[in-house]
């Protein structure tokens, strides 16, 4: 899927992103949720779902979240993180066997592992995608997320991982749900950081040669991801690192609608017989710049 078509998709289903700052002034306490940072997802030729070539998104997502996870650890703040891990007599559909239990797909990779052994942080295996429905107890129906957030009194949650538009949608969305219902008190808030969030990569033409597989383009179906937790009720944010003094938002310039940019795309003749898609400049400087910000504190 080419850019333009992502740009105008975006422009179509927009993702109103912030700033997050962390700091421990406030009242507010702040746990952060891994998402499935494991081997089978992450490692390069790890398992049936990991990536089979180096993968951009996912490298800058396993770093930032190695890097939020130690500053909550140095600042004893806490920290829960899910294991993708199935037994392998129990399949997951309409997934491949993957992170099975006892072999290192269902593994933090590397650059976690020390988590293991943090007091700081609570490991969880999950043998489904919702790390949410993975945290029930089949005997008693307790629920070890949920005792987590009431133990540690946490109102603000920021979330990390991968699959964005799989395990962290559907782990969100849950979460939400269960915070409306009051199940989750004192929650208030969810954060989903999109830098620290990946998804995997499948482009039309390699899907065309598997059987019952479809298509799926990442940096697409990565902010489809983000859109459909915003819409859930969650917030997004791309940086972490920013002093943000108090809660406002910022406007930019006003920009054509995506319906005006279709009518207004025209088509260059590139050779006789032949044509060439051209982009308008309104995309091309839309390229790079931030959308509407939002920004907001979590106070810790």
């Amino acid at each position: 899927m080419g850019e333009p078509t992502i740009d105008l998709l975006k422009m179509e289903l927009p993702v109103e992103e912030g700033r997050l700052h962390l700091n421990g002034d406030g009242v507010k306490t702040t746990g952060l949720v891994l998402i499935d940072v494991v081997n089978g997802f992450c490692t390069v030729g790890a398992g049936n779902l990991a990536p089979k070539v180096a993968d951009k998104q996912i490298s800058e997502m396993v770093e930032e979240s190695v890097r939020i996870a130690r500053l909550f650890c140095e600042k004893k703040w806490p920290v829960f993180a899910f294991l993708d891990t199935h037994h392998p007599d129990i399949p997951e559909h309409p997934y491949p066997p993957h992170c099975i239990l006892g072999t290192d797909e269902a593994n933090l990779v590397p650059a976690l592992q020390w988590l293991e052994n943090d007091p700081n942080a609570t490991l969880q295996r999950k043998d489904c995608i919702d790390g949410f429905l993975g945290s029930i107890d089949k005997h008693d129906g307790s629920n070890v997320f949920v005792d987590w957030v009431r133990n540690n009194d946490i109102k603000l949650l920021l979330v990390v991982g991968i699959c964005t538009d799989i395990c962290v949608l559907d782990f969100v969305s849950s979460v939400l749900s269960a915070r409306n219902r009051g199940f989750l008190s004192p929650l208030e808030d969810v954060v989903v950081y999109s830098r620290a969030c990946a998804t995997y990569d499948l482009p039309l033409h390699i899907a065309n040669t598997l059987k019952d597989t479809i298509a799926h383009p990442q940096e697409l179906m990565h902010h489809i991801g983000l859109y459909m937790a915003q819409g859930r009720g969650a917030k997004e944010t791309v940086r972490s690192r920013q002093l943000i003094s108090s809660r406002r938002i910022e406007k930019q310039r006003p920009i054509r609608s995506p319906s005006e940019l279709f009518k207004r795309m025209f088509l260059t003749p590139a050779v006789k017989g032949a044509s060439k898609l051209g982009v308008l400049p309104e995309v091309q400087e839309r390229r790079g710049e931030e959308k509407n910000i939002m920004f907001f504190q979590a106070h810790v």
